[in-house]
């Protein structure tokens, strides 16, 4: 829990409390201290739940974040035991798909650009 929510609750409750006595003594002044006190308090008592809420929104992405990364290891780990395995039973066929997808990439990368056949004149 954070400091403000704590401080803000104590200035909201003596806020109300000065609002009470300057009820009971008719003085109008000790009421709008009183009043300003407590809208003191509450907004510092909100000012500390938000910051408690950011701490917890942060709190729970970091830990969410760690576990997808914690597991994202052993999925990299199995799919590249997987691949190796796979390599090892058809080392033929795993060197004709890597040639065929190094060429594709080629004619790919080599390609010129294309122009586009409108033309603009101004």
């Amino acid at each position: 829990m954070d400091k403000d929510r704590i401080t803000g609750s104590a200035k909201e409750f003596a806020g109300k409390a000065e609002e009470t006595g300057g009820n009971l003594a008719e003085d109008a002044r000790t009421q709008a201290e009183g009043i300003a006190r407590q809208a003191t308090g509450t907004a510092q008592k909100l000012y500390g739940q938000t910051k408690d809420a950011a701490r917890e929104a942060a709190n729970t992405a970091t830990d969410y974040a760690n576990r997808a990364y914690e597991n994202s290891g052993g999925a990299i780990r199995d799919s590249s035991q997987a691949l190796a395995d796979r390599v090892k039973e058809n080392p033929l066929g795993s060197v004709m798909v890597a040639g065929v997808v190094g060429f594709a990439l080629a004619l790919l990368l080599m390609r010129p650009p294309s122009r586009s056949s409108r033309r603009y004149y101004g």
